[in-house]
């Protein structure tokens, strides 16, 4: 046995060409700290296996988990004008937006899409928190009268799921309109007599609180999400006074009577299905597929009495 070449090299050249480990193999759980892996992190819909903690999830991630099959189709939302205000920061706005598209591999903050949860046909729409910040601008005042429309014209409920930091300040002015419009729209749900429900994800708040967010039929939150128009670090320094544990967090706020429901994201799907065939006065979703009935009496006796005769036959043969 040549141990040079059976042990040493074979070593060496391992140590050389071993393979990096991807980055994105694992999550660090912003709550705990936790290390998760990213396979088993995606089967819990992003929530910590450790501690419970809801950690953010992508428009079209939520959607897959939500609809039957995770099947859907895309509602197509106008494209606005192109940096309107030739906005620049540090950067020139158009930048940006490339750079948010590039990361994300979305258009833009919001999308809409339109399928069936426990066979009932809905309207989704869903902010996207990774793509600037979820910020309200032109084209989520478009894609939520796209989707209001798609839902009067369907005759379907709006189902809305919000992560916001606020209004888009590269926009200015016209991302404020955009309050006024959305309101417009949910507005537009109430004369149809649809359905309009919100679900409030970490974090909501800003412009987006103070608008379509809080103007649900009934209002569900995910634990422990951030729901505010001003954080509390400014409230804080304005007042100048120790705010109360777990101010503007969801519990906090179901207990002061600003939400109806705080719910588990694994449990949220059932329940969505329960209060959309509620509020449209349905019966009870089934729960399962259910076999195919029994055949009838009567072709159950022919059955009977067809092997009878074969028995029969054959006894008197032998």
């Amino acid at each position: 046995m040549n141990w040079i070449s059976n042990y040493v090299r074979p070593k060496i050249n391992s140590l050389f060409s071993r393979r990096e480990v991807p980055e994105n193999l694992w999550t660090k759980c912003d709550q705990c700290g936790t290390m998760l892996f990213h396979r088993e992190l995606s089967e819990n819909l992003n929530v910590c296996t450790n501690c419970d903690h809801h950690m953010q999830i992508t428009p079209r991630a939520r959607f897959e988990a939500l609809f039957d099959n995770g099947t859907f189709t895309e509602v197509s939302v106008p494209q606005p004008v192109a940096d309107p205000l030739q906005f620049r920061d540090q950067k020139r706005y158009p930048d940006r937006l490339r750079t948010a598209q590039r990361n994300t591999g979305e258009k833009e903050a919001m999308l809409v899409a339109e399928g069936e949860i426990g066979r009932t046909p809905i309207i989704a729409a869903a902010q996207d928190f990774s793509f600037m910040g979820g910020s309200m601008g032109m084209y989520v005042g478009n894609a939520i009268i796209a989707a209001a429309t798609r839902a009067v014209e369907t005759k379907r409920p709006l189902v809305l799921f919000s992560a916001a930091g606020g209004a888009r300040m590269q926009e200015g002015i016209l991302s404020l309109m955009q309050m006024p419009r959305t309101t417009v729209a949910v507005e537009m749900l109430r004369e149809a007599g649809l359905p309009y429900i919100v679900v409030l994800t970490h974090p909501t708040t800003g412009g987006v609180t103070a608008s379509y967010a809080m103007l649900g039929d009934i209002q569900i939150s995910e634990p422990n999400a951030l729901i505010c128009f001003a954080g509390p670090r400014v409230i804080e320094q304005t007042i100048r006074e120790k705010l109360p544990e777990g101010f503007q967090r969801a519990e906090y706020l179901l207990d002061h009577g600003m939400l109806d429901r705080v719910t588990h994201r694994k449990e949220l799907r059932n329940e969505l299905i329960t209060v959309v065939r509620m509020l449209l006065g349905l019966p009870p979703a089934v729960q399962g597929d259910l076999p195919p009935p029994a055949e009838g009496p009567e072709k159950q006796k022919a059955e009977t009495a067809e092997i009878a005769e074969t028995l029969v036959t054959q006894d008197t043969t032998a």
